[in-house]
């Protein structure tokens, strides 16, 4: 699925389904709220932290998914293309960061 494909999908869900978007800073929360429950899981899994057999079913793709909702609901909202959005930036980084990440020792030394 492309990007557009999926901010239109979701705009349709919205509109038959979550009758609209919620206000764009209820949206923000909600994101934070998602970015904090994939953290949770990262955190456990993969970090120092002991995992919780309540957490063990926790679902790190589906976590991602909802980011990813909430992320293009706000695009859509407020009139972003993320297509373009992220070609955009993806131009850039490649213009500033052409050389930054290859010659930092500090990637170098850590696996």
């Amino acid at each position: 699925m492309e990007i557009k494909e999926a901010q239109a999908i979701i705009d349709r869900w919205i509109h038959e389904k979550g009758v609209r978007y919620f206000d764009p800073l209820t949206n923000l929360a909600m994101l934070t709220e998602e970015v904090g429950e994939v953290a949770r899981i990262m955190a456990r899994r993969y970090g120092e932290q002991s995992e919780k057999d309540s957490d063990k079913a926790k679902n790190l793709g589906d976590e991602l998914a909802d980011v990813l909702f909430v992320l293009l609901c706000i695009a859509n909202q407020t009139g972003i293309d993320m297509e373009t959005a992220l070609q955009s930036n993806l131009d850039k980084k490649n213009q500033r960061d052409a050389t930054r990440h290859i010659n930092n020792p500090k990637l170098r030394n850590n696996p």
